[in-house]
Order: C-alpha cells, then structure tokens, then sequence
C-alpha cells in the first residue's frame, strides 16, 4: 500500500511524471458509475495541523507540454464529476497541494508540479481483488491491453460493488503473467477511460506507468479517436450533425446527466454523428466523440429528441415513434426483449501507441443483440414500403 500522507506534509513523494490515482468508491450514487475516472488507491487518515482527519484521494502530476492554466481549471478539466466550485473549495481550504504547498485557485500549473488532492472521509474498497473471469482480449502487447467489453460488466469495483468488475479478471490476468506482481503493482492506473455497464466494446487499459500517462494525455488532448453505432428513435432529419452542448449533472435528479447547451453548467461535450441507415421510427447512426463525458451520446441524443433505443434512463424503453397499432407495440416490445438494454457499442478505437508512436486502430463486430434488432427493424422498414 501507499505510505499515508497528510495535507500538512510538506515533503511531497518523488513525482512519477503522469501517474495519476485518485479515489474508489465515491461514485456510488451514479448508475453510470463505471464510466467515472480511474480509481487509485486511498492512503491511510493522518491529522492536519487543525486536527482534521485527511485522506490522500488523488495525485497526479503536469505532463511536459502542458501550457500555463489556472489550478481550478485545470483540475475541473481533468477530474470528470468536479465542479468549478468544489475545486476551489478544496484548494482555499487548503486539501489541494501543488510540490507540497497550499496555494490559491489561480495558481498557474507548470509541467512538472505535483498536486496532491486530499479529504476528510475515508474511501473504503480500495483493494483490487484478482479473480478470475473470461475476458475477450482484441489485442495485448507489452504496453497496452484492448478488451472488448461485453454487455452487463461494470469496469471497475465502487461503492456496493466491489467484486465481479473488468479490472478484477484483469488483475487476475496479469498475476498469472507475472506471479511476482504486488498490490501496489497492479495497473489501477492502467484504466484511462471507462464505458457503461450496459454498454458493449471497445476499452484499452494500460499495463504499466509509461503506457498510462502517454494514453490518460491523449484522452485529456481529446485526441483519442473513438467511435460508437447507436440506434436512436425516430427519423434524424439531417445526414450528418455536430452536437455541442454541455453535459452535466441533471438540476433535479443528480443520478442522471443532462445536456446544457447554454454551457452555464456542466462541461463542454461534443458529439458528431452521421446516419448510417434509416428504418423509419429509428435510425442505426455513428456517433464519434470529440469529448467524453458521462452518458455523453445517450445524453446529446435524448437532447436533439432521438434517445437511444431501449435506454432506461434517457427515456428510450417505451414507444417514442410509430403507430398507436397493438401488432406494433408487440414489434417494439419484441425488440426490446431481443436487446435488453440501450444500444449503444463502442465499436472502434484509436490512439497513438505509448511505445511505437504510430497510430493504430482496433474495431469490433457488433454483438448479436444489436445485429438482431437492427435486422429486424430493418424487415419491418422494407415491409411498410
């Protein structure tokens, strides 16, 4: 485990530049909860100088060429979840260290500095148990792992969830690689990027300290190029599209996220689409993401009135188009039997490899729940010609 650290330690730990940990756990009000950032280890609870108990939640540190920015910013950029408002919390109450320091919200970062976050609550379930499980691996080298992710695994162990996850059988997968590897070895910073439960394809995890950092950089550079098939209710008007509107938590329901295209809330997301094929009352479409926020294509498409194809949450388990008919109403409930959950598959991704420097991309088929409903609305739209 992590030696224990206190806000009040003025002797910061050697930086490893780009590791990044931060906490597991605390997204346990979020049914998306496994799409959240990678969680890290929790140092044991030490005493500041005002007595309060502090616990290290994560440490990260400024890549080489990140250009001057205000602490606050940069943290709310880097840490899906945060508010402008939290951060500076924890920066003026002096829980956010930059070398060691207290310092104020627009302190200018420069690469190289180490920030420290702490709180005052303890996170439980910070230990990645290895277990055994099936994993369907696209690729593997010494750098990186591509795991194509099947539908109803949650990624990584949270709050009433801590076993049974993707990185629990990664875990498991690497000891049996290298049966010398320790608690503290395990890559819980291997995981730079997340998908939903019910969300299938494509995830890359790195496998050691170098891989991360080049690949978490990428993703916070938007450069990571990933793209989803969703099918969506109702008839897209336009071929092509850009949504841009905020994504952030929803005023009323803070378990659910919500589109804000004034950009008062929330932080920026960008999702461009283009139509694939249309069957009428739905439609198969492409999304890529310029940005990745949480639900962030279930979220745009319910904003522009196209909600994903049987999504519980965003409003796409019930008929949003079609016919008032009773043999129609069976079709859609038959499709949704056939595929249980939103349809949604993050069928490519690609990134510049941490080692090689060459771009490379990996694809996946879609699963078979998708191909049979997409094939039947396909049926159903040749027969209503």
């Amino acid at each position: 485990m992590r030696k224990k650290r206190s806000a009040s330690d003025q002797s910061p730990k050697k930086p490893v530049p780009g590791d990044i940990h931060s906490p597991s756990g605390n997204k346990g009000n979020n049914p998306g909860a496994d799409n959240e950032p990678a969680d890290a280890e929790t140092a044991e609870g030490e005493s500041s100088d005002s007595g309060e108990e502090l616990y290290e939640r994560m440490s990260l540190v400024v890549d080489k060429g990140q250009e001057p920015m205000r602490l606050d910013k940069f943290l709310v950029a880097r840490i899906e979840g945060a508010s402008r408002n939290k951060v500076q919390q924890s920066i003026e109450m002096g829980r956010t260290l930059v070398n060691g320091k207290t310092v104020q919200p627009n302190h200018k970062i420069k690469p190289g500095e180490e920030i420290v976050l702490f709180s005052d609550k303890e996170t439980p379930g910070e230990e990645i148990i290895p277990e055994e499980m099936p994993l369907n691996i696209a690729y593997e080298d010494e750098d990186i792992l591509i795991i194509n992710k099947p539908v109803g695994l949650v990624v990584h162990p949270a709050s009433g969830n801590y076993s049974g996850t993707l990185i629990n059988g990664v875990a498991w997968y690497l000891l049996q690689q290298n049966s010398h590897l320790n608690q503290d070895e395990l890559p819980r910073y291997g995981l730079v990027h997340r998908i939903d439960k019910n969300t299938s394809g494509l995830m890359v995890l790195a496998k050691n300290g170098k891989a991360h950092s080049s690949l978490a950089k990428q993703f916070f550079d938007h450069s990571i190029h990933r793209q989803y098939i969703a099918l969506v209710w109702g008839d897209i008007a336009e071929d092509t599209g850009t949504i841009r509107a905020h994504v952030g938590r929803h005023k009323r329901f803070r378990k659910i996220f919500d589109a804000y295209p004034d950009g008062e809330q929330g932080k920026e997301a960008v999702t461009h689409y283009k139509v694939l094929e249309r069957y009428g009352y739905v439609t198969l479409v492409q999304c890529e993401l310029e940005t990745g926020r949480t639900h962030q294509i279930r979220v745009h498409m319910q904003h522009i009135g196209h909600p994903l194809f049987n999504d519980e949450t965003y409003g796409g388990d019930r008929i949003v188009k079609g016919t008032v008919f009773t043999k129609y109403k069976q079709f859609v409930d038959n499709c949704f039997e056939i595929c249980p959950r939103h349809a949604l598959h993050a069928r490519t991704i690609g990134f510049i490899h941490p080692r090689t420097r060459q771009t490379v991309s990996f694809e996946s088929e879609l699963p078979d729940d998708m191909k049979q409903v997409i094939e039947k609305w396909k049926n159903y739209a040749k027969n209503r010609m």
